[in-house]
């Protein structure tokens, strides 16, 4: 199953895609569905007239991020592997359709690429044992987690560089782990390419807590609940890890895909 929050001339609707198009669930949005109906209860509607694609869960009650979760980017970052999750938030007013535009803020001049696998949940889950944080993903979806890197290392604590307005492309559909190889596990090419040439290029089985183990561990600190998102981390070949450093700029095109969920197609404008 592959759900997208579609724009339409009347406003966001949640949808079903199929062979035939966009089919109507009902709910303005993917994370509203999945917290009325569920994927259970998808019944899909008329077809709609979609003028484009919204972040595939546009307002989640939570963005929890992973940093430093592929091995290839620890080793790159000179870390050692971790013994915990790194978490940091993200918050709804960060996130962008699957084709619009990265706002460019003034006040940053180091902009950043992180092309990531993120989990959507489906189901309320607190303290969940393997079985149930497997049950609790709704599906996966594609994230670049843009980062002013000159504010993330203003301090020890990353927030500040990780979730400025209008900048990290959520989307562009929800694909439910029977769909994928690996199910809940999935073993999907990721890469992401800037003005075509391709800096990333990594295999999503290569993250060291997968999205089971992310779900266990965050449901342990807070309850999930339908439409909240993991962003799982990144791998290596980020532009602050170049030598010299490379970053986004005014118009510059980032595409972010991973095999068998998507990709995202945004442009870099000067906000």
């Amino acid at each position: 199953m592959r759900l997208a929050t579609v724009r339409t001339a009347e406003g966001t609707r949640a949808a079903l895609l199929t062979d035939d198009g966009y089919l109507d669930l009902g709910c303005p949005d993917v994370g509203t569905f999945l917290a009325r109906t569920g994927l259970a209860g998808a019944a899909a509607g008329e077809r709609l007239d979609v003028t484009g694609l919204a972040p595939v869960v546009p307002r989640p009650g939570k963005v929890v991020c992973v940093g430093l979760n592929y091995r290839n980017h620890i080793l790159e970052m000179g870390r050692d592997l971790p013994e915990y999750p790194t978490l940091f938030a993200k918050y709804a007013d960060a996130l962008i359709g699957p084709g619009d535009d990265i706002q460019l803020a003034p006040e940053s001049s180091a902009v950043d690429w992180e092309a990531e696998l993120a989990v959507v949940i489906g189901a309320t889950v607190r303290r969940a044992s393997a079985e149930e944080a497997a049950a609790a993903i709704a599906g996966f979806t594609v994230m670049n987690d843009v980062t002013m890197r000159d504010w993330q290392y203003r301090t020890g604590q990353w927030l500040q560089g990780k979730t400025f307005e209008g900048t990290t492309p959520l989307g562009p559909v929800l694909v439910t782990p029977d769909e994928l190889p690996g199910g809940v596990a999935p073993v999907l090419p990721i890469s992401c390419r800037v003005d075509g040439e391709v800096v990333q290029r990594a295999d999503t089985g290569d993250l060291v807590f997968g999205p089971v183990d992310l779900v266990r561990y965050v449901s342990t600190i807070m309850t999930l609940r339908p439409g909240d998102v993991i962003a799982t981390g990144t791998p290596g070949g980020v532009g602050h890890a170049r030598k010299p450093p490379r970053y986004l700029a005014e118009g510059v095109t980032l595409v972010t895909e991973i095999e068998g969920i998507g990709r995202l197609e945004n442009t870099a404008r000067k906000s």
